[in-house]
């Protein structure tokens, strides 16, 4: 294992620290933890809803890198694929508080879960308003070994977007809420990987696949997907990952956003190259692709792969995703 790093143990407050020196006129760290919040003029006279989200890290620039104007108003570190703990979650809540109450954007990963749910009651009994919502995209397997249900992926990027767009312009709690569960049901991922990541506490790649393999279905922790098969040419892989998602859309009418993810090694080359078959396929299709974006924006460290995300709109959902935001990573 070759990782540009100091001791294992170090890791995530070092990534913290280095983040927020390099962007301190967009986020701070809040003292004591792992997290961040928004350091800039405008969130501190600005009265709205907090969004918070976080998880485990190594999967920048998920989440940290999303906090500022538009987007989240705090994330929440936890060590490598590990759920941050409730007392650093709660930190996070205090920090965004403005008495408006505050909306948590949690992956469906079971510690996830539990432990933004024990933050959620430590700020309940502080008089907090909370509400959560849970991002469950993933349609490549129904149960994993980190999970109950399906998992959340790439999608969380584009519901955090909409909802920070949304929670910018002073949109209730609870109508957040509603919201972000309606982007959620409407938002669908799968990935495949050409080779699995390496945790650096463990020392080795979490799975193993031949030179001419890929898998089908991975999720952003190294867990297993659906399929092992050979290597294919962007476009055939294009063509079977749109069929297996587009199947999920009762009705394929109306306008779409599409979100090509890197997955930590995949150089941005091949992500443009998979872009274009995709952009392509779904157009001979008839899909009205109204948003794309392509890049690294929830990986999984050093796993070479990529994911493809479709998402149907509805309202303004695609004006939100085009507005403007001052973050790290979007």
């Amino acid at each position: 294992m070759k990782k540009i790093i100091n001791n294992v143990e170090d890791i995530v407050p070092e990534l913290i620290s280095g983040l927020v020196k390099t962007n301190s006129g967009l986020i701070k760290q809040i003292e004591g933890t792992t997290a961040v919040v928004r350091n800039d003029k405008k969130f501190s006279e600005t009265k709205q809803v907090g969004i918070v989200s976080g998880g485990g890290s190594g999967h920048e620039p998920l989440h940290a890198g999303f906090v500022g104007d538009g987007m989240l108003s705090a994330a929440v570190a936890g060590e490598v694929f590990t759920s941050p703990t409730p007392d650093q979650i709660y930190e996070a809540i205090n920090a965004v508080n403005k008495g408006m109450g505050v909306l948590l954007i949690v992956k469906n990963y079971s510690g996830d879960v539990m432990n933004f749910d024990m933050a959620k009651e430590m700020a309940e009994a502080d008089d907090i308003k909370i509400r959560t919502i849970v991002v469950d995209d993933d349609i490549s397997v129904e149960n994993s070994e980190f999970t109950q249900g399906k998992r959340g992926v790439a999608g969380t990027v584009l519901v955090e977007k909409i909802v920070g767009a949304a929670a910018r312009s002073g949109m209730s709690l609870d109508d957040l809420a509603k919201l972000g569960q309606a982007v959620i049901n409407n938002t669908k991922t799968i990935g495949i990987a050409l080779h699995a990541a390496t945790v650096p506490a463990v020392g080795h790649p979490g799975f193993e696949l031949k030179d001419d393999e890929i898998e089908y279905g991975i999720g952003i922790h190294n867990e297993r997907g659906y399929s092992v098969e050979k290597i294919k040419p962007s476009q055939v892989l294009a063509d079977e990952l749109i069929e297996k998602i587009l199947k999920e859309f009762i009705d394929k009418s109306g306008k779409f956003a599409v979100l090509i993810n890197g997955m930590g090694g995949t150089p941005l080359m091949e992500q443009y190259i998979f872009a274009n078959d995709v952009l392509n396929e779904l157009n001979d299709k008839n899909i009205d692709v109204q948003f794309s974006k392509v890049g690294n924006m929830v990986t999984s460290l050093d796993m070479q792969g990529i994911s493809l995300t479709i998402m149907k709109t509805e309202d303004n959902w695609i004006d939100m995703l085009k507005e403007p935001v001052v973050t790290i990573g979007w």
